[in-house]
């Protein structure tokens, strides 16, 4: 990307961080809350990386740096698979049959008993439009404008 693009790019995220913190005031249920403020975070952290490819690419352009040269490379890398979750992560490792949610203790997927082994691990079900609310025209448009994927799941048993 181009600084331009960049600086494009900061301006549609601050924006919509504006947006999602008006939306927010209509609201007093906890669980919209949550969203909103995960929302809010999620674009303050892509805000943050974009801020650090920009001075990044001011100090390449002040000196021919190669080790800035590299940390803008990977800078740009990593903002290439930045992805806001706004209620649940899950992580799976399918050799040991484990699983967590949202950063916690892994959990042992396998149960065993007189009918044999079974392994059942949780799915992510995507929450509707009823249950984002607002929130759902401004997530899309999230994604749509900037490219950066918003997952509004939930981590269900099955």
């Amino acid at each position: 990307m181009t600084s331009d693009q960049n600086l494009m790019l900061y301006a549609k995220l601050a924006g919509f961080r504006l947006v999602v913190l008006s939306n927010r005031l209509g609201y007093d249920s906890g669980f919209s809350q949550e969203l909103h403020d995960r929302l809010i975070e999620g674009l303050e952290a892509a805000v943050a990386r974009i801020r650090a490819i920009m001075e990044l690419e001011r100090n390449l352009l002040v000196g021919d740096d190669e080790f800035i040269a590299y940390q803008l490379q990977g800078e740009t890398e990593i903002f290439g698979r930045f992805t806001i979750n706004l209620l649940d992560d899950l992580e799976i490792d399918f050799d040991t049959h484990e699983y967590r949610i949202n950063g916690s203790d892994w959990i042992n997927a396998l149960t065993a008993d007189d009918g044999g082994v079974e392994v059942n691990f949780p799915t992510l079900v995507r929450l509707t439009d009823d249950e984002l609310g607002t929130l759902a025209p401004i997530v899309k448009q999230i994604t749509q404008k900037t490219g950066i994927p918003v997952h509004a799941v939930r981590a269900v048993q099955s």
